[in-house]
């Protein structure tokens, strides 16, 4: 059998033959296009290239690249696990032509590998191709011998490719194989195309033309381009002779470990449960992998959704434990040799795919009560409200399509409009889609300029000043030949001292000379087009023009300071995997002059005590004065001796690998060896001192620790121990045992707050401060009803207030409303005995009405709400008992 490996071998194999390049995949993550959610094609990486944009350092090429369509536009994810092709990750094989080979180059290469190194059978093959290109269909019976009826003219944009409105396009030409008549089906442009039997697994573009934005007519390209791709799941599924992507070997390989693991067998209702982990661990192991973490929003909030809903299939198979990060070694055994970032990043997979099912199992039990809750009484036809869809996500973590998909096996749906509306109103819980980047610069201007300037050489590891000459002047969002006194712009300079932003290191700022008198202020450097640094400011004296010599100074003392901190979040990485763990990874990183943040992943806060072993690890190798070591070599090379790469982040050809430190352990390793290309201190008692700021969350298992060195850190540690003395002193209390003294007065304060509380409900519930003594239960359209204000009496004191008085009742309705800094807080209950015809749910939604409130929700027996007016609270213990009234009736 030719296993997936295989094919990807042999087809990568087979076009290094022919002297096209193998860059690899890219990342997930587009480097060079905010709009796009995730790479999903394998022309992204290339997109540059076909515009023109940039100049292709390659005339051919040849890639497996890893793809996910789980959101924006690309969404399959609703179809994943129910249908025979559908998946959020799939690898799509292509060879590229830049304006080299054309259409008889792509169908000779195709017609070859398919038919003599893949063995495909030539008499069950079939093409289609654009209706009028005639080149294309003489070609293929050329080529591969075939008749007309064999070469199938489609006249819809189904065989026409355009990469936007506007832009390169051009006809495609797809190559199909008839699996058999035991298939339903008929072949491309019969009223049965959309059955299985005949299926395309191959697409070869021809980028001929291009289409303008008015009304003129396609123009022909100078340099007509080869864009194909082959999926590599489908064609495992051609080549191993089965129907269904989840029947090859790699999925039966993730399957068998599932199965193992649930005791429970990939078959009838099962099999679309193990066919949804099997995938979304793919997509999860792989998002990980480049630097995606779960969150609430953009790329976050997409992994999120596909790792929840595989743990949503992982309990319905019965799974008691979290099984996830169990079944990620066997896929990195898979395909770990083909893309070696698994690899690398095994203990970070394991540890955010743990933590997420742990947390989300923690909340599943609550959601899925209230959602039965909901859905109980729902009549055929009817539809889940949508704001409970909403509140299913917002508190309980539940994605809309985890709620759909729970839904579906009891044949219902959600009222997704009005869940739209919950979310537009309720922005600052994160976006529910992916919203691309805008208001970015023209990459064109950018790539034009590196074109034609060859890129700039960066002076910057060796010296603070230099001398250079201006390539490039954009402002006013366009290139200009001059730049007068006044304006602010961007320059390029053929050379440069100046750091342009990059690996979480701040731009340098600084002044610029030039020759002819003028100077031009540097507020930022940022990187563009891959190469250049942008240097951004204002001409503050005279004019300049492209061409002009200039003096280039750096800010001296602010280079010094983020120099230290940059070389300071390498020793604390260190310190932290040592502290922590293997499983902690960077995250991201912002390195200003003053202090620097860091965000790794981990999924509990660190303690006081575990931040006191990572500060004194970082100073004792400060202490070390250890030189700092810098080697150039390759990615690969790098890595292989032992550097540590980030996730997601991007490498050339070359890379700076550094080495700070001398391992604690004195076994002669370097303490932190890392791939980065910023600036850093010569030995690393440069960096003086480092001191904690802060640490906290930013995201479901990421933490951030921000930081300072040197000056900032000294002034920040003195500034703590000031504020110990005057604690010390105005407790009267030695510093040694203030620490005891502090929890000794929290104690105390918590202890007299409780007292209060109870104090304050007794003297509610006994109807003072004012009140007139409360009454005993009243009688409610046959129901004993204990309704209730209660001043004072905080939301958090209701629930259990409300389960003591149904206890004491026996048999009615318990309806308090708390009134506290002129809220209004509302807790309904309703004993066992009457909550099959009585809801709380309903109650309570009529009482927050009363009070300025929406909503309001919980079970049967206990729901609770709040509103804003807490001077309305007798009306909403009126509203209650109107719809009691109502309800009974």
């Amino acid at each position: 059998m030719t296993s997936v490996n295989d094919i990807r071998r042999q087809f990568l194999d087979f076009f290094g033959s022919r002297d096209h390049a193998l860059p690899g995949s890219s990342s997930l993550v587009p480097q060079d296009d905010p709009t796009l959610l995730f790479v999903n094609a394998g022309m992204v990486q290339f997109k540059n290239y076909f515009t023109g944009a940039a100049k292709p350092p390659f005339p051919r090429a040849a890639t497996s690249q890893k793809c996910v369509r789980a959101g924006g536009k690309h969404n399959d994810l609703d179809n994943v696990g129910y249908t025979a092709r559908h998946l959020t990750f799939f690898e799509m094989l292509g060879n590229f032509s830049f304006g080299d080979y054309f259409k008889e180059g792509a169908i000779d290469a195709a017609w070859t590998l398919i038919t003599r190194d893949l063995g495909l059978p030539k008499d069950k093959l079939l093409v289609t191709v654009y209706h009028d290109d005639d080149e294309a269909a003489a070609l293929w019976k050329k080529i591969a011998g075939f008749s007309d009826d064999k070469i199938i003219r489609i006249a819809t944009n189904d065989n026409f490719w355009s990469m936007g409105d506007t832009g390169p396009c051009g006809p495609c030409s797809e190559i199909f194989i008839d699996r058999g008549d035991h298939i339903w089906g008929g072949p491309p442009g019969s009223k049965d195309e959309d059955g299985d039997r005949f299926l395309e697994f191959w697409n070869l573009v021809f980028m001929q033309y291009e289409q303008f934005s008015d009304d003129r007519p396609r123009a022909k390209l100078p340099k007509p381009s080869i864009d194909t791709g082959m999926g590599l799941e489908r064609m495992a599924c051609v080549l191993q002779g089965v129907e269904s992507v989840f029947e090859t070997d790699l999925f039966r390989t993730l399957k068998a470990a599932s199965e193992e693991m649930t005791k429970s067998k990939a078959q009838g209702e099962q099999a679309p449960s193990h066919n949804v982990i099997a995938d979304h661990l793919r997509s999860s192991c792989f998002l990980i992998a480049d630097g995606v973490s779960p969150s609430n929003e953009g790329r976050g909030y997409v992994l999120r959704r596909i790792m929840r809903r595989a743990m949503r299939h992982a309990h319905i198979l019965g799974a008691k434990e979290p099984l996830m990060h169990r079944l990620a070694p066997t896929l990195i055994a898979e395909m770990g040799d083909a893309y070696p970032e698994l690899k690398r990043a095994q203990p970070v997979i394991e540890a955010q795919l743990r933590e997420e099912e742990e947390r989300f199992r923690r909340t599943l039990a609550n959601g899925l009560r209230l959602l039965e809750d909901e859905i109980s009484g729902l009549k055929h036809g009817q539809k889940l409200s949508g704001r409970t869809a909403f509140k299913l996500y917002d508190t309980f973590g539940f994605p809309l399509d985890l709620t759909q998909d729970i839904l579906r096996g009891k044949s219902l749906e959600v009222d997704v409009a009005e869940y739209d509306v919950a979310m537009q109103e309720q922005k600052d819980q994160g976006a529910a889609s992916w919203k691309g980047a805008d208001g970015a610069d023209n990459p064109a201007i950018w790539h034009s300029i590196l074109e034609r300037t060859h890129g700039n050489e960066f002076l910057g590891y060796s010296g603070e000043v230099g001398d250079g000459k201006v390539t490039g002047i954009v402002a006013g969002g366009a290139e200009q030949h001059d730049l007068r006194e006044g304006m602010g712009g961007a320059l390029v300079f053929d050379r440069t001292p100046f750091y342009a932003e990059s690996g979480g290191q701040a731009g340098d700022h600084g002044i610029i000379k030039f020759a002819n008198g003028a100077e031009f202020v540097v507020e930022d450097t940022q990187k563009q087009a891959g190469a250049l640094h942008a240097h951004v400011g204002r001409l503050v004296k005279g004019s300049i023009k492209v061409g002009d010599a200039a003096k280039l100074e750096i800010d001296h003392e602010r280079r010094a300071k983020i120099r230290s901190n940059h070389s300071a979040t390498h020793l604390l990485h260190a310190a932290l995997r040592n502290t922590l763990g293997p499983h902690v990874t960077q995250k991201g990183s912002l390195v200003e002059a003053d202090y620097f943040r860091f965000d790794f992943s981990h999924g509990q806060p660190v303690s006081g005590e575990e931040i006191g072993r990572v500060e004194d690890e970082v100073n004792a190798v400060i202490r070390q004065n250890a030189e700092g070591v810098i080697k150039e070599m390759a990615p690969a090379k790098a890595i292989e001796e032992g550097a540590l790469a980030l996730f997601g982040e991007k490498y050339g050809d070359q890379v700076r690998v550094l080495r700070l430190g001398d391992a604690l352990a004195h076994d002669g390793k370097a303490y932190s060896v890392e791939l980065c290309g910023g600036t850093h201190v010569k030995r690393t008692g440069d960096i003086a001192v480092f001191a904690v700021l802060s640490e906290s969350g930013v995201a479901a298992g990421v933490r951030r620790i921000e930081a300072a060195t040197g000056a900032a850190a000294l002034a920040h540690l003195k500034a703590q121990a000031a504020l110990a003395k005057a604690v010390s002193a105005n407790l009267r209390t030695p510093l040694a045992e203030l620490p005891d003294r502090v929890a000794q007065l929290a104690d105390e304060r918590r202890k007299l707050e409780r007292e209060l509380s109870e104090v304050k409900t007794k003297l509610a519930l006994a109807g003072g401060g004012g009140q007139a003594a409360p009454a005993g239960p009243e009688n409610v359209a046959g129901v004993s009803v204990l309704a209730r204000v209660l001043e004072g009496v905080p939301a958090k004191e209701l629930r259990g207030l409300v389960d003591e008085g149904k206890k004491s009742l026996g048999s009615g309705v318990i309806a308090y409303v708390g009134v506290e800094d002129g809220k209004a807080a509302l807790a309904v209950g309703v004993t066992d005995d009457l909550k099959g015809k009585i809801s709380a749910v309903d109650l309570v939604k009529a009482g927050v009405a009363a009070v300025g409130g929406q909503g309001g929700g919980g079970r049967p027996d206990m729901a609770q709400g709040g509103g804003p007016n807490g001077r309305d609270a007798g009306k909403a213990i009126d509203a209650i008992r109107a719809a009691l009234q109502s309800l009974a009736a």
